[in-house]
């Protein structure tokens, strides 16, 4: 059985409640509470239909009801794209600290960047959390909406409207690393994207596009790559043949990738090219020479999204603020003057 969300409230209506679920669906009001949080404990059959009329009415749990209903588990979930990625590390650690000063337990689902898997994982741990943090995903903003109308959400590393988001200033902070690449001569800028699907890396394309204004700058994207060092390599067996002076990195994992595969050609960095990660994890400190790069806030990060989470549940509307947070341009030994034409 397959049901779609109700339209969004008018002004000044009342959301439907979960004796508006039951009186809909023809149940009583602790079967929808054991439907929407622990489907195990009724039918298949009476839980496909409970979850459609909800969906169908625009019924939106959230961490104040499921805490009067008596079904608030103490757990919330963080959503990862790639639990190898380093830049997820101090992510988790910020939202894991705060979420268990609030008297949270935090679950970690991992999707391999996979569109498919984020929204099947989704439906599974949703019945089974107080809230969910949703970090760089791949899915649309009309899913995610979605989403956040069956469970108390915030959407980590993106921003969507109607969803409260925390996310770094990912074009300020690329505008800064172009204005300095163009200031030491550089006129031809290659981007090295990342998933097709990820918002983040149009937004440092985007930031790269308004930080090299002017007819004199050219600038090219390559991809999408992966966002690890193989996705790195690949970019820049594109990047042999035809190299720019300068390159900006999705991220460091690429960037280092990049450094590992043109260095391997015969080139140097930053004699021959200028390099610019994202993200300051630590291995950007150990590649040779030391990454430049853009470091986000990634501790704070996660810490403020689970706040975010807690401050918003149950009060959630089209006009929830999103955060940003600033991020600082790190200059390292990658970078340096663009080389003489030959």
């Amino acid at each position: 059985m397959t049901s779609r969300a109700g339209p969004p409230l008018p002004p000044g209506a009342r959301a439907p409640s979960i004796y508006d679920v039951a009186a809909a669906a023809g149940v009583a009001p602790s079967t929808v509470s054991r439907a929407l949080s622990k489907p195990g404990r009724v039918s298949f059959r009476t839980a496909e239909h409970v979850r459609g009329v909800a969906a169908r009415l625009g019924y939106r749990t959230d961490l104040r009801s499921r805490q009067v209903e008596g079904r608030s588990t103490s757990m919330l979930a963080m959503v990862v794209a790639d639990i190898t990625n380093p830049v997820y590390f101090g992510l988790i650690r910020g939202a894991e600290r705060t979420a268990v000063h609030a008297g949270y337990t935090m679950l970690l689902v991992e999707t391999q960047e996979s569109e498919e898997a984020e929204r099947a994982l989704l439906a599974r741990v949703v019945p089974s959390v107080d809230g969910v943090v949703l970090t760089s995903s791949r899915l649309s903003d009309a899913d995610i909406r979605a989403v956040a109308k069956t469970v108390p959400l915030v959407v980590l590393n993106r921003l969507v409207d109607q969803v409260p988001s925390v996310a770094s200033d990912n074009v300020r902070a690329v505008r800064t690393a172009v204005e300095h690449l163009v200031a030491s001569g550089h006129r031809s800028l290659s981007y090295l994207a990342g998933p097709d699907a990820s918002w983040a890396s149009d937004m440092r394309w985007r930031g790269l596009v308004e930080g090299a204004h002017g007819p004199a700058v050219r600038v090219r994207r390559l991809g999408p790559h992966l966002p690890t060092v193989s996705g790195g390599r690949q970019a820049a067996a594109a990047w042999l043949a035809a190299p720019t002076t300068g390159v900006l990195a999705y991220n460091d994992l690429v960037a280092i990738g990049f450094i590992q595969a043109v260095t391997q050609a015969g080139l140097r960095v930053p004699q021959d090219v200028s390099v610019v990660g994202f993200d300051n994890i630590r291995e950007a400190e150990l590649v040779q020479p030391p990454l430049t790069t853009i470091a986000s806030p990634l501790v704070s990060l996660g810490s403020a999204a689970v706040n975010h989470l807690l401050a918003t549940s149950g009060t959630a509307t089209a006009r929830d603020p999103s955060f940003v947070l600033p991020a600082r341009f790190v200059l390292r030994g990658s970078t340096g003057p663009a080389p003489a034409p030959a």
